[in-house]
């Protein structure tokens, strides 16, 4: 008698049931942790058929791609929330807030003044994490740790609406460290949003608290 063939789940439910476990183990609840698909690099055919299975949270990293790419399938599907969690220039701060629902990579001053500036044009206050450059990386984007308590405050005179904090933590070491300390900076600084975790390290990231994890290739495999 043949053994029966077990249909492979999709690497949606995968990182879900991942997800679930995580959350489990840490005695949060899977429903508190928004998994935002990161779709950059990859065309609108490979993220349908997310959308179809009920996937609803997206991240770009460039506003030219999202802005290429975006409008049609959010025409189709008006409950799309699309993040952005790369990097920002302050010359498309206008064309970020009016495309995106949540912006990860606030970091400096000067990109703080310019989506205050587009806020008010546009009437519209976008949800935004600080980014903090958690590894002290000189080629990494976010604020230092020392320089957080005062872009927190221009971000505040600004009348963004700051959410959470976020961290790329430094590539080819444990990552939990790194995550811990977002934490407790973020607590430190009453903010109740962590943005951080990746494909690789999100079940990390999620027993030490982040609300919102980033995964591109464990969803759409390698990048184009």
């Amino acid at each position: 008698m043949n053994d029966p063939v077990i249909a492979p789940q999709s690497p949606l439910a995968e990182v879900r049931a991942r997800i679930a476990q995580a959350a489990k183990i840490a005695q949060r609840r899977a429903e508190d942790v928004t998994l935002i698909a990161v779709s950059k690099t990859h065309p609108a055919e490979a993220i349908a058929p997310l959308i179809e299975a009920g996937q609803r949270v997206f991240g770009e990293n460039r506003v030219q791609e999202a802005q290429a790419k975006w409008p049609a399938l959010r025409d189709a599907h008006g409950d799309i929330a699309l993040h952005l969690v790369g990097q920002l220039q302050s010359n498309k701060a206008e064309d970020a807030v009016a495309l995106f629902d949540c912006i990860h990579s606030v970091d400096r001053s000067s990109l703080v003044t310019a989506l205050g500036k587009a806020m008010d044009k546009a009437g519209r206050r976008v949800p935004c994490f600080v980014q903090v450059n958690i590894g002290a990386e000189e080629q990494k984007g976010g604020c230092d740790i020392a320089a957080l308590p005062a872009l927190l405050a221009e971000a505040r005179t600004a009348d963004l609406p700051v959410i959470g904090l976020m961290c790329v933590p430094p590539a080819g070491i444990e990552a939990a460290p790194f995550f811990a300390l977002l934490d407790k900076l973020a607590r430190d600084h009453g903010l109740a949003g962590r943005s951080m975790g990746m494909s690789d390290d999100f079940e990390t990231a999620i027993m030490l608290g982040a609300t919102h994890i980033r995964v591109g290739s464990a969803l759409f495999g390698a990048r184009g």
